[in-house]
């Protein structure tokens, strides 16, 4: 059990000698740091200036990392994972936009989604961001106790609508609903959100699950509050673990506010909290459920030892494993191919518009210790492999 992370031929078996080069390719690219700072200027500078390098993007790192520019366009990869087991979570992952015609759109396509994935077996979960329904400023003046003004409440008015929508259109459906977590400054009014959804349409299953980040120190806490909450009102909680995206960001705006920061203090203080928060669930797998989104080796096969300890099928509805599209093939392939429920985060939308997302992707790459030159080596392995045969 130990070692299937290392079958490569399992891992990259969905992938071409073509695809499985340009993964080797970009990987390395990504690895340079320098490489990716200069890369990201000049992909701005081209997409503003309108230079036609949407057909290199879309060859090269967005069909590496998107399935497509719209969700039939994803399908081709939906149904082609579906064959070694693994499920899709269709992402629209269009960012930054900040107007209430955008954020009517996103709630259109969310819908869209749940409605999608309703009638797809590949499709168990659909997602959505709470910046996709509103704005940052907005969320975090009500985080902070601000008062609103009469046209901002309106405004808030209309982001409590779109959740309500989205959230009774994925209980309708009996389809599970992820809602992302964001910054900390802008958390607090969606934890609120999330959980009048999950006392509402979490009566007698998990149907909206929100996001911890479990590199916030004052997560796991809060999970053990809302457990309370939900033990006395009589909900169950669905909960996307994940060890998150803005640490460098946090740590500035703690330092540049004078606040503590809200981050773990060390990479090993995460990693505790996310297992310590992974056993927190399974320990009340009763009236929870658990998406394990993490790239990380060691906490994936902590949940499966807590889950063979226990005695808990490893297709148990309520456990569910989860990898970005484009990342840790090795993982989620493997995973499956042992019987677990695994699920691939599948960004999609205009190549313009998933750009911002792309540059993020690239940037957390650089910056997390291990990961691409984990990524490199497994291609390389598989690579000999093939060539070897």
């Amino acid at each position: 059990m130990r070692n299937i992370f290392n079958n490569t031929q399992i891992a990259f078996s969905l992938k071409s000698d073509t695809e499985l080069d340009r993964a080797y390719f970009l990987f390395k690219m990504i690895a340079n740091e320098p490489l990716v700072r200069i890369g990201t200027a000049v992909t701005n500078f081209a997409i503003k200036a309108n230079l036609p390098v949407e057909g290199l993007i879309r060859a090269t790192v967005f069909d590496h990392f998107c399935g497509g520019v719209n969700e039939d366009d994803c399908l081709t990869v939906v149904d082609k994972m579906f064959t070694k087991g693994v499920s899709s979570v269709l992402d629209y992952s269009v960012e930054g936009k900040e107007e209430e015609e955008q954020f009517d759109a996103v709630l259109e396509k969310t819908l869209k989604l749940i409605a999608f994935a309703k009638e797809k077996k590949a499709i168990p979960f659909a997602v959505f961001k709470p910046t996709g329904f509103g704005r940052l400023e907005l969320y975090q003046k009500i985080g902070e106790g601000q008062q609103l003004n009469p046209a901002e409440t309106e405004e808030w008015n209309r982001v409590e609508e779109r959740f309500e929508k989205v959230c009774k259109a994925s209980y309708d459906s009996d389809v599970a609903l992820l809602i992302d977590a964001e910054e900390s400054w802008m958390q607090d009014p969606v934890d609120d959100l999330v959980e009048k959804m999950m006392l509402k349409y979490n009566k007698t299953k998990p149907v909206v699950f929100n996001t911890l980040q479990m590199y916030r120190w004052d997560r796991l806490d809060y999970l053990k509050k809302l457990h309370e909450k939900a033990k006395n009102e009589e909900f169950h909680i669905g909960m996307k673990l994940v060890r998150g995206a803005y640490m460098e960001k946090e740590n500035e705006r703690a330092e540049e506010n004078g606040y503590p920061t809200p981050i773990c203090a060390s990479k090993e203080a995460t990693d505790e909290n996310y297992d310590a928060a992974v056993k927190y669930m399974v320990d009340n797998i009763d009236t929870m459920s658990v998406f394990e989104g993490t790239h990380n080796e060691a906490s994936t096969y902590f949940l499966m030892d807590l889950m063979e300890e226990k005695g808990i099928k490893s297709d148990d509805d309520r456990i569910w494993f989860g990898q970005l599209y484009g990342m840790s093939d090795n993982i989620s392939y493997n995973l499956a191919s042992n019987g677990y429920n695994v699920a691939k985060y599948l960004p999609f939308g205009p190549v313009k518009d998933v750009m911002p997302y792309l540059i993020r992707r690239a940037e957390e790459n650089t910056s997390v210790a291990g990961q691409t030159s984990r990524e490199l080596a497994m291609i390389k392995t598989e690579r000999n492999r093939r060539k070897e045969k």
